[in-house]
């Protein structure tokens, strides 16, 4: 885990390079992970150290390492919503073909693709949600407001 060293605040991830603190002035991180390593390693989209889960697709509060607010972005529903279409057209489309081509059981089919759901939903889904979440910080998306 990365801790400050105490001196400059700065705080040294395991690659070795060093996160400014974002009160010292003209801090900058020197580089970002990509939004896809995000969702697949974990990676905090501000250091790049593996904090953004808590578990397989719950985020963490906040980053261990550099103290990224994780619960300051709004993923909402999104990913949820289009990972349901996109896999049920998916599974829909192998089911149907495999059904046209062989012809199995019910059983068979059922014992086939529920797993296969599961997983593609539960993977596709955290590389999504991670993905949106590196997106948000790097472009600093906020909310909309009307000018009144």
């Amino acid at each position: 885990m990365a801790e400050p060293d105490g001196v400059s605040g700065r705080v040294e991830t395991p690659a070795g390079t060093a996160i400014p603190d974002e009160n010292e002035p003209g801090a900058v991180a020197t580089s970002q992970p990509r939004p896809f390593d995000c969702g697949l390693k974990g990676l905090c989209p501000r250091c790049g150290v593996k904090t953004l889960f808590a578990g397989w697709i719950k985020f963490a509060d906040r980053c261990r390492a550099c103290g990224l607010d994780y619960a300051a972005f709004n993923v909402g529903d999104g990913p949820a919503a289009f990972l349901t279409l996109i896999l049920g057209a998916l599974v829909t489309i192998g089911a149907v073909a495999l059904e046209l081509t062989v012809g199995p059981p019910l059983w068979f089919q059922l014992l086939l693709w529920t797993p296969v759901t599961l997983a593609g939903v539960i993977l596709s889904l955290r590389i999504a949600k991670g993905g949106l979440i590196a997106l948000e910080y790097r472009n600093a998306a906020r909310e909309g407001r009307l000018k009144q």
